[in-house]
């Protein structure tokens, strides 16, 4: 597969050429503060169909939109509640997306036919002028073949997407490296749908009640399927932390480990560790880089340390129980 071009996204250039690929409905993969995304016209219906068609992703997976300030939701999702806009205040821009009752102007492409769209305003700098030049609403889900591991930097776009895009801007590698919350607000209640850098308690300290979801929306926003994320090398959760992987006699296996503790005294043959002191924002920026790293081995099987339940540590483990869940 031949490669798409790469360019620095450092070079104003760069985003007036992306910015006009998209313009006329092409396909852009930017960097943003969680991962690259694919990005195109949000209301160009031919442009959204280039992203399902690049990714291989069904269409009943709903895309999130990208906008760079809030003036641009009244083409979204004119109806915005108080309660909305304090999480706005409290975390845009950044690593949170709305599900909002949508705009009739809106693909149903774009929502996967739901009343709903998923919006989100990025802080990367680099995201936020490619929007900007654009003048339009970006639809963009993560860089790389539906279902397979999240991209943290140009190279992984380029490995994944090879010439499905017209365009990669490099800006270096994510600085967060999970994808972002999904809170979905059409409800009474808001309720958490994705976990990730905002934390279920940093919500409910700005609106109060915030629901989990017990995985019955699975369309209401993307990265709900049980196996998400996923490497081609089979993967197992380990109990707990420190225990220790059941390899077997002649079996080729890598750790994922949470810390430089996870490692001692391992049988495994491969060791990526997130975090040597086991700091979770250390650990969720390195996760898919390490799991792409420990996938490329070709080895039989892959373990992964387990991390307490708690911030951001609720992202981790559900990036990893959806990428270690069985083929159905």
């Amino acid at each position: 597969m031949a490669s798409a071009t790469v360019l620095p996204a450092s070079a104003p250039e760069s985003i007036r050429l992306a910015a006009g690929i998209i313009r006329n409905g092409g396909l852009v993969a930017f960097p943003t503060e969680t991962v690259y995304g694919l990005g195109g016209d949000a209301l160009n219906p031919d442009a959204v169909a280039r992203i399902f068609e690049a990714k291989q992703r069904p269409h009943f997976d709903p895309l999130i939109v990208h906008i760079a300030d809030e003036a641009a939701l009244e083409a979204l999702a004119p109806l915005v509640s108080a309660r909305d806009r304090r999480l706005m205040e409290a975390f845009w821009p950044g690593p949170l997306t709305l599900v909002l009752p949508k705009h009739a102007r809106v693909p149903d492409l774009v929502t996967a036919g739901l009343p709903t769209v998923a919006v989100r305003m990025p802080s990367h700098p680099v995201a936020q002028a490619l929007i900007r030049e654009a003048g339009v609403p970006i639809a963009a889900p993560s860089a790389n073949p539906f279902g397979c591991v999240s991209p943290t930097c140009a190279e992984h776009v380029r490995e994944g997407l090879g010439d499905r895009v017209d365009l990669i801007l490099d800006g270096g590698p994510c600085l967060i490296g999970v994808e972002s919350t999904i809170v979905s607000m059409a409800g009474t209640w808001p309720e958490l749908l994705r976990p990730g850098q905002v934390t279920l308690a940093e919500l409910r300290n700005i609106v109060g009640p915030v629901l989990r979801t017990d995985g019955s929306q699975a369309t209401a926003a993307p990265g709900q399927l049980p196996r998400h994320y996923a490497t081609r090398t089979p993967m197992t959760v380990l109990a707990a932390p420190g225990y220790r992987p059941p390899v077997q006699d002649g079996e080729r296996a890598g750790l994922l480990a949470m810390s430089a503790r996870g490692q001692r005294d391992t049988p495994c043959c491969a060791v990526e560790v997130l975090s040597p002191s086991g700091d979770l924002r250390e650990a969720a920026r390195n996760l898919f880089a390490a799991l792409r790293r420990l996938d490329a081995l070709a080895l039989d099987r892959l373990y992964a340390e387990p991390c307490e339940e708690r911030g951001l540590g609720l992202a981790i483990m559900d990036r990893l129980r959806r990428c270690a869940a069985p083929l159905t």
